[in-house]
């Protein structure tokens, strides 16, 4: 007959088996605040206040990048994480801007209005899927086409300088429909956008770096709107250029099988 020891091992192994089947809270709460920032995006959208529904999208990108990273520090990572990032990001990169871009200037198109914003939806979602299914293939220092919350920072970034400087929707309509098309079509590409994945936070570096780094934040507090939007676009294109580049030199322009290592892009898809 078993003793007791062996019934406290038994008893001890049923919890541990009860706890792997549960849910980390930190990392999916941080995963929750982002997608209620996406939510709430959208409905400060249909109440009309484009410059709160371009913040929330911002905050959304900001909650978006730590919830991976807090799932590593506290190494609670799970399947259900990864899964639920990726719901959150398809509200808050892919139908948010969308919708907030259709309501703020897209909808006088008529048609196109909503045909410049159902391509970028369309394209924020068949970016995730192409993540989810090439997670093991692509080199973890870059990602394969524009990164959905780099396109979302975009639309919401124009919406938030065309508010700031008293510009209403219908009047930049059709700069908005090229915006959504190329920011939509962008993320579907194969080019290559660096990742900063290896850049490492605790590495030493030169003196002149955190000069850049204290000039690059003064310049953000100026005129955050102009500034952020310029970022967004000049990394927008960054892909173009990495790729002639690569091109002009004879390089492997694609990034797939480049990596043995498994990238590190949950967070950031």
């Amino acid at each position: 007959m078993p003793d007791a020891a062996d019934s406290e091992l038994g008893e001890g192994a049923m919890v541990a088996r009860k706890r792997r089947k549960g849910l980390y809270i930190l990392p999916n709460l941080v995963t929750l605040a982002a997608l209620f920032a996406g939510f709430y995006s959208i409905v400060m959208a249909m109440n009309g206040r484009f410059d709160m529904a371009a913040i929330g999208v911002f905050c959304a990108m900001v909650l978006d990048s730590l919830d991976g990273r807090v799932a590593r520090m506290t190494n609670t990572q799970s399947a259900f994480g990864e899964q639920m990032d990726s719901l959150s990001d398809m509200v808050s990169f892919g139908a948010a801007p969308a919708l907030i871009s259709y309501e703020w200037a897209l909808r006088g198109l008529g048609r196109w209005g909503w045909i410049a914003a159902f391509v970028y939806c369309a394209c924020a979602a068949l970016r995730l899927a192409r993540f989810n299914v090439n997670t093991g293939v692509v080199d973890k220092r870059y990602f394969q086409g524009l990164p959905s919350p780099a396109a979302a920072a975009i639309l919401a970034g124009f919406i938030l300088l065309m508010t700031e400087l008293g510009v209403k929707g219908p009047e930049v309509a059709w700069p908005m429909f090229g915006l959504a098309l190329y920011a939509g079509l962008t993320m579907v590409t194969n080019l290559p956008f660096y990742s900063f994945k290896d850049v490492g936070m605790k590495k030493s570096v030169p003196f002149a770096v955190i000069v850049l780094v204290a000039l690059g934040i003064a310049a953000i507090s100026i005129d955050p709107s102009s500034v952020l939007f310029g970022v967004f676009v000049a990394y927008a294109m960054s892909g173009y250029v990495v790729y002639v580049w690569r091109k002009a030199k004879g390089m492997q322009t694609s990034v797939i099988s480049t990596s043995t290592d498994e990238p590190d892009e949950r967070g950031l898809h």
